[in-house]
């Protein structure tokens, strides 16, 4: 199995397809295994290194609480080691606040980004999600045991995972400065009915200069980040939506341009 050892930590990476690189960060709780649609469809046109985040999957865990800038900075220093300077990355969910960290704390190592399903401040989840979020711990990790995601990763303990994510998740952040200040492209998708509210992808889109004038009509105006809604899909099941390997292709290969 490929692992690197990274700041200490034991990091279970897969390499799928040719081309550019592109790395792929899964959600919260999943591994790779989360993430098997899209890994598949991208990898058709790019080198995806799809990489399991601290105290998931088969990556190891440290001592103390998870960190969003700790696991920014595993998986910078994974690229390093794999000898790529710059990639473009996409996270989905708990990755894609990964992989903002990351851009914001290692823009040289991050030529584009997709954030997939995720906010830019705690409070951009619905109320219900964040009171779902709390309920995290020990039991609620009784019925991972019987999962199929327990065959999958039979030596996870998943208590310890869900206590660490329920800790990290419970932090506040509000991150509108640091996204403001990105300069490579970012292109932000959700689903259209998303565990954020549309209001809140509109502030996002719009901190990234986005949605705030006409394109005109031959589109010279119109913003570098880009922002995709897939319809029929929920938080839980963006990244199995067909058309989405296509939208983040199309902008990953978009012609350069500054913002």
């Amino acid at each position: 199995m490929p692992i690197a050892n990274v700041h200490g930590l034991d990091v279970y990476y897969e390499i799928h397809g040719e081309g550019e690189p592109l790395v792929l960060l899964h959600g919260g709780v999943h591994g790779i295994a989360g993430v098997t649609t899209m890994l598949s469809g991208l990898s058709a046109a790019r080198r995806v290194i799809a990489v399991e985040l601290q105290a998931h999957g088969r990556t190891g865990d440290r001592e103390g609480p998870l960190s969003w800038e700790v696991m920014a900075d595993d998986i910078a220093g994974l690229m390093a080691q794999l000898g790529i300077e710059r990639a473009d990355w996409m996270g989905y969910s708990l990755g894609a606040g990964v992989a903002l960290r990351a851009a914001i704390h290692h823009p040289a190592a991050v030529r584009r980004l997709v954030l997939l399903s995720a906010p830019f401040k705690r409070q951009g989840w619905y109320p219900e999600v964040l009171e779902g979020m709390a309920q995290l711990g020990p039991a609620a990790a009784e019925g991972m045991r019987q999962s199929p995601l327990a065959r999958i990763y039979p030596n996870l303990d998943w208590g310890v995972l869900f206590t660490k994510l329920r800790d990290l998740l419970a932090q506040d952040y509000d991150l509108s400065r640091e996204v403001a200040a990105l300069r490579m492209p970012v292109m932000l998708v959700f689903a259209d009915a998303d565990a954020i509210p549309p209001a809140h992808m509109a502030e996002f889109y719009n901190l990234l200069g986005g949605g705030l004038r006409d394109a005109g009509l031959d589109g010279s105006l119109r913003p570098v980040a880009r922002l995709a809604v897939l319809p029929g899909r929920t938080h839980y099941d963006a990244g199995e939506s067909p058309v989405l390997p296509g939208l983040v292709n199309g902008f990953l290969e978009a012609p350069e341009a500054g913002r």
